[in-house]
Formats: C-alpha cells, structure tokens, sequence
C-alpha cells in the first residue's frame, strides 16, 4: 500500500504528518476536488517511509496495540469501546465555558499546561487572517482565541516541519485519526514522545469538506466572500443543540447568522464529509491523554451554554482535572461508562455497528478499504445495512452535488430525494427495531 493508492481511494483525512516523511522534500499538502487537504508527492517522494506514519494504512497498528504502548497503567481502566482510562466525567469550565463552543474544558486545559510550565507552546487550531489553520501558540493571555470549534479541513503538516526549531514542549489537539499520526510519529521517532509532552483528542463527528462552510455561509445570507466563520453560536436561554453559525461578509463587514437546527441534520445524513471517517472505529480519541466531547447526554444537554464529557487516560490529565476541581475551577460530575456510550451513540452505531457493511462493499467495488479491529465488526441486519448504503450514496452525492454547482439553493432541490430516502429507511429501521424488543418482551 502507498500514500498514493490512499488518496486514490479517498482514505486520507489530511493530518498531514506523511510529510515529515517525505526524504525528498517534495511532498506538500493541496486542496482535491472535494474540499479535503491532501497530499501531492513529487517524483522521488518516499512513500515507503510516509505510510508508515499514515493513520488508515492496512499493516498499521491499531488503537489496542498503540493504547497498549503508550496508555495503559497498572492504576487505570480499559473499556472495549472507550480505551485506556482514569476517570470519567461531564461538566465545563466556569472561565472558559461562555466564550467556548462546548464546556470550555480545552481552553482550561492548554491555559493550566501553559501556566504551570508543563509544556512551553500549544500547537492548535486558531484564526488567522479571517481562516483558520495550526499554529504554534504560547501566550497564554489570549487563551481564548483557540476556545472555538472549528469545522473545516486544516493539517498537521507545519508541525513536524517546525518542531525541531521550537523552543522547549509541545501540547497538540487533534480528532482521532490526526492523534493516531502523531503516536505512529512518535514510535518512528522516539524523541517526539518528550518533545510532544500532552495530546488533547477532540471527539469527532467526522470531517467536513471546506464547502460545509460555504453552504453555511450562504444558507445565513452571505453570497459573496466572507471570513470569520463561527460554527456554534450559543443560545445560552435554551438547549446544546440550539446554535448558530456565523460569517462575516468581507465586502460589507456584515455578520450574517443562520440557526443550524433550520437545516436538518447535517451530521447523522453525512453530508460534506469525508470518505475516510466511514473507516474510523475510534469515537472517542482513544490515543489522546485526554479526550473530550460535546456532553450530549441528560440533563448536561439541557444548557444552552454547554457542557464537555472528559475522559482521563494518564496521569498528567487526572492530575490537572483533579486540581481543576480542588480549585474550584471546574464544576464537574463523574459519570459511568454508560452515559459516555450515550453521549456518542449515534456515532458508536455508525462507525462500529456499519463497519462490517462498509469494508464488504468497498471491497466488492474494488476499493481498498482499512483493516479494522474484529471486535467492531458486527453482522447486521439487512434493513440497517440498507441505511447504511443510503448514507453512502447521500454523503457522496453532498459533495458532487455541490461541486457541480455550488448554490444552496441548487443543493437543497437536488440533494432532497437522497435525503428523503435516508429519513425513510431510517424511520422503517427504527420501527423494526421496536417492534422486535415487544415481540421478545412478549415471548419472554
């Protein structure tokens, strides 16, 4: 397998770490059709040594084998689903949780890294020139100016160029593939493992094309250039899921609003995302030091301002969330293993209980598909596999759809029979399901 045949079969999320691989230096990151960064070899690219680093690769190790390595304590815990962990818990951050996207627990976290000297600079996602990319950060007095979300496509690729020239420790965010990379960088070069002291895995929904943001943008009313993208603008007078997104219109300086809960579901249909995330079986950042995730649970749901669940897995992490708490500095309840499951259950449907599906039809397509973890892939019936192909079919259609035309308009029309073939076999899927557990109930 080669970094090429990964791009060719749309398996790469564009962390960007291949890169720092690349002997020959000609391999950089590029824009595909679709609105993914990717990479672009040059002639004498060495692919051999990039694909060792290259999170779906088929001979990769897998997150068991890496927890193993870099996680597990004889003082912690393992769950089949969650991984390595110390403890578990929801809540936010009482300095951070109004400017954030969710709990604030992040911002808390790198600000308390930076403060008490465990590491000398953050490597994160943060605006630049009205977009946002990674970049090296260590004033801790604009904290939060990283306390957002940020649903567009951005790469690691700087960090492995630069680490070498920066000045002390380093604390890098990251969704699960982006964290698999920097732990298979870290195996091939032992001395990152001190130099990147702190991994914060940022629970994941999946990866969104570039052109999310641009259907957003003109969903609110912006039908020209635009920057400053705010993905979740809270209602702190309602619920989580009752958010805005927002833009600023370069031309006018006017800030256009549209509320999400106005266009459907744009994370369970799938649409903008990438490829590759329907090849994913870790949900919760299983390699991180810390992981954490929008709290998507009762009552923590109930809060327009937000809440975090947090899942601790060194000790470094349950030191500072323990402090946080002594301090009076976070307000935080510890939750069972249950409601973790809870909070990512459509995620954990999705990714653990459609693998099987997913593997066996690329397959038959003649598409590589990753090897996954067996214990993730379950046989299921034939009406959720049905659901599964018409979340292919409607993800895929997303992006040609709007690669054709671009017009929000124009895609809503086009994209509305896929769409409606998704509700409905979803509806008949759930209804079976229901009918089944009475059915069993009764026998029973």
């Amino acid at each position: 397998m080669s970094i090429n045949s990964i791009v060719a079969n749309n398996l790469c999320t564009g962390c960007g770490v291949c890169i720092s691989e690349d002997k020959s230096h000609q391999a950089k990151m590029v824009w595909n059709n679709e609105g993914f960064l990717v990479p672009s070899l040059g002639q004498n690219s060495t692919q051999d040594k990039m694909i060792k680093v290259c999170p779906f690769a088929l001979q990769q190790k897998n997150e068991d084998e890496l927890g193993l390595m870099f996680l597990q304590q004889p003082e912690n815990q393992y769950h089949d689903k969650i991984g390595y962990y110390y403890e578990l818990y929801a809540g936010y951050s009482k300095e951070f949780r109004e400017t954030s996207s969710s709990g604030g627990i992040a911002t808390y976290i790198f600000k308390t890294l930076l403060e008490n000297k465990l590491v000398d600079n953050l490597f994160i996602v943060k605006e630049v020139d009205g977009q946002y990319a990674y970049q090296f950060f260590s004033n801790v007095k604009e904290i939060t100016q990283i306390s957002k979300t940020r649903y567009t496509p951005v790469t690691l690729e700087k960090l492995f160029q630069e680490i070498s020239e920066i000045d002390g420790t380093v604390a890098v965010s990251g969704v699960a593939c982006f964290v698999k990379a920097i732990r298979l960088k870290q195996i091939y070069n032992p001395e990152l493992k001190e130099k990147i002291k702190f991994v914060v895995g940022i629970i994941c929904g999946g990866l969104k094309s570039k052109y999310y943001t641009d259907y957003l943008a003109q969903e609110a009313g912006c039908q020209s250039e635009y920057s400053h993208a705010q993905y979740r603008v809270k209602n702190e007078q309602s619920y989580a899921l009752d958010y805005k997104f927002s833009c600023e219109e370069k031309l006018t300086k006017r800030i256009h609003m549209v509320e999400m809960r106005s266009l459907g579901d744009m994370w369970g249909t799938g649409l903008f995302k990438s490829n590759a995330c329907d090849f994913c079986d870790d949900v919760v950042t299983e390699l991180a030091d810390i992981s954490l995730g929008d709290a998507w649970i009762d009552p923590y749901d109930k809060s327009g301002l937000g809440n975090s669940i947090i899942i601790t897995r060194t000790k470094t992490a349950q030191t500072l969330i323990k402090n946080g708490l002594n301090q009076k500095n976070l307000t935080l309840d510890k939750i069972a293993e249950e409601k973790i499951l809870l909070s990512q259950g459509g995620s954990f449907n999705h990714r653990h209980k459609g693998m099987l599906y997913r593997i066996i039809k690329a397959n038959k397509s003649m598409q590589i598909a990753p090897k996954k973890r067996d214990k993730h892939l379950e046989k299921q019936g034939i009406f959720f596999n049905f659901v599964q192909n018409s979340r292919l079919k409607t993800r895929q259609k997303s992006l040609d759809i709007w690669v054709e035309n671009g017009n929000n308009i124009a895609f809503k029309a086009e994209m509305k029979p896929y769409l409606d073939n998704l509700k409905f076999l979803t509806l008949l899927n759930h209804r079976l399901i229901k009918l089944k557990k009475i059915i069993f109930k009764r026998m029973s």
